[in-house]
């Protein structure tokens, strides 16, 4: 278990994924993530941990992380969603920035990426007051739920900026 300022991070479960489903189907993430829910299988990705984000032991949101390995150019890559109902409460930032805490000391990564919607200007914020700087724009990068090709933000952090 990974304990942040407010929330706790706890490897996922597949008794999680009904709570992770329903949070994913609200339409504030399915704009984002799309409407295809954490599944078993995903739990069991070897290049991909998910973690469920906890506040009060109430299930809020999920984070996950994933690693491109390759040595000379290892990085790790975080992507995170939280429950509409706690929005604008600095949940997401604490989550984000334990997740990275975790990245950098005990999976010893000098590199992380996260890439939001271009457009997604609360998660850009979020994600800055951890640490993370943008570096440039990802033309047509994800498809929507629509269909549509949407830019995404690719955002940064060296193990030294975490804040």
């Amino acid at each position: 278990m990974l304990h942040g300022d407010n929330v706790a991070l706890r490897p996922a479960v597949l008794a999680d994924l009904p709570e992770l489903g329903r949070i994913q189907a609200t339409p504030e993430v399915a704009a984002q993530w799309g409407h295809d829910a954490i599944t078993a299988a995903d739990l069991d990705e070897p290049d991909t941990e998910v973690f469920v984000v906890l506040l009060d032991d109430r299930i809020v949101g999920a984070i996950q992380w994933y690693e491109h390995a390759d040595p000379d150019f290892r990085h790790a890559g975080i992507d995170i969603y939280l429950d509409p109902a706690v929005h604008g409460k600095g949940l997401g930032t604490d989550a984000v920035r334990t997740m990275a805490r975790y990245l950098i000391t005990a999976k010893a990564f000098h590199r992380l990426i996260i890439d939001p919607a271009a457009a997604n200007a609360r998660a850009i914020r979020c994600y800055t007051k951890v640490g993370f700087r943008p570096v440039g724009i990802m033309r047509q990068y994800w498809r929507d739920p629509e269909g549509v090709w949407r830019d995404g933000l690719l955002m940064d952090l060296l193990a030294h900026e975490l804040t």
